[in-house]
This record gives structure tokens, C-alpha cells and sequence, in this order.
């Protein structure tokens, strides 16, 4: 499974592409060839197409990897998954802090399902994980204000309920995208795919 491959300079990209096409690779500080025989997964959500276009992902290597391509659409596409998602993650938390969770509200779910995630399942995840930590008892307890501008955002346009919760975001966070409890952290979202969601939808610090 290559996730971080797609992340790589142009540099190892080309070493990437090269152990891709011809099966051989040498590890550094060894000149000798070693023969490998791989069958390669890879993930991203950055967009390639643009990221071609602009120089830093190689296009062959893109048209090597994109053998077939499986698109998985973004979860405020796929509601219905987000009850699933949820009882995935809850009982992984409750294991590592020691917890038990039996119940979650219906308004909560409901709250959460409304909602249209800009950061898909990290996002998800990560304020199941919040929930968590704060849930003293057997209900699950969700910080549903922080979801509710862009749930009652029912005139507004996915982009612009998408625009308004990094600025709140941005803002809480006063402007820091990188490091622990950034923005790029709590959205759950690589910071480099933050900044190009900023550039795409006009977002500036005044």
C-alpha cells in the first residue's frame, strides 16, 4: 500500500517509477542490484491531474499507477457509512483509554451525519478520538456545536460551508496549519492538501 510514495521529490519519484518498471532497486550505500517482484496499492487525495501540470508529480509515473483506478467518493457522498465508520472507531478508542461506550445519541449521529466532513474519514475520526476523551460515562459525547454552522448551513453551497469551517478552524487555531493541534491536524488533513484547499477557495489571512 503506497501512500507517502505519491508525496515523494521528483527525485524519488524516479527511483519509485525505475523499481516499478524494471524491478530493480539498490539500497543506499550498496551498489548491488536487488530484484523485487511487487504489486503496488496506492492512495491519495491530492489532485494529480493539477499536481502534473504544475511540475511536482511525474506523469509517468502517474500513468504507471494508474492501471485501475478505483474512486472513492468523498463521505458526505456516503452518509449511510458514517453509523459504520463510527462503531469502527469507537471501540479502537475505547480499548487504548480504557473506556466503555454503549450508546450514542440519535441527535448526536444524526449531527454527524449532516455534517459534510471536508477532511472525510480523518476528519471523522478524529472527532470521534475528541469524543472520546472528553465522554465520562457510557453515552458517547460529541462536541456537535463546533459541526452545527455547517449543519444549519442548509442555503449554503458545500464549498462555501466547506470555506467557512476551515476559516473557524483557521481561526481557533490562530492561523497555525502545521504541527500538534494545528488546523491541518484537527481537520485531519495533510498540511500541504490544507493549504492547496485554501488556495482553491480564496482563504486569507486579513
Amino acid at each position: 500500500m503506497c501512500r507517502t510514495g505519491l508525496e515523494l521529490s521528483l527525485d524519488l519519484q524516479a527511483k519509485l517509477l525505475r523499481v516499478l518498471q524494471e524491478g530493480q532497486f539498490e539500497r543506499l550505500g550498496n551498489p548491488k542490484t536487488i530484484e523485487v517482484d511487487v504489486r503496488v496499492i496506492a492512495a491519495t487525495n491530492r489532485d494529480l491531474a493539477e499536481a502534473i501540470q504544475k511540475g511536482t508529480f511525474r506523469d509517468d509515473l502517474y500513468y504507471r499507477l494508474n492501471v485501475f483506478p478505483i474512486t472513492i467518493p468523498p463521505l458526505r457522498e456516503r452518509r449511510k457509512d458514517i453509523p459504520i465508520l463510527v462503531w469502527h472507531f469507537v471501540p479502537e478508542f475505547a480499548d487504548r483509554m480504557g473506556k466503555r461506550i454503549e450508546t450514542i445519541p440519535k441527535k448526536t449521529m444524526e449531527a454527524l451525519q449532516s455534517y459534510s466532513w471536508p477532511g472525510n474519514v480523518r476528519e471523522l475520526r478524529n472527532v470521534i478520538e475528541n469524543a472520546m476523551i472528553i465522554t465520562t460515562g457510557t453515552s458517547l459525547k460529541v462536541d456537535v456545536p463546533k459541526l452545527s454552522a455547517s449543519v444549519n448551513a442548509d442555503n449554503a453551497s458545500l464549498q462555501e460551508v466547506e470555506r467557512n469551517h476551515i476559516l473557524s478552524v483557521l481561526e481557533m487555531t490562530g492561523w497555525r496549519i502545521r504541527g500538534k493541534n494545528g488546523a491541518a491536524e484537527i481537520l485531519g488533513l495533510k498540511p500541504t492538501t490544507l493549504e492547496s484547499r485554501m488556495h482553491k477557495l480564496d482563504i486569507q489571512r486579513k
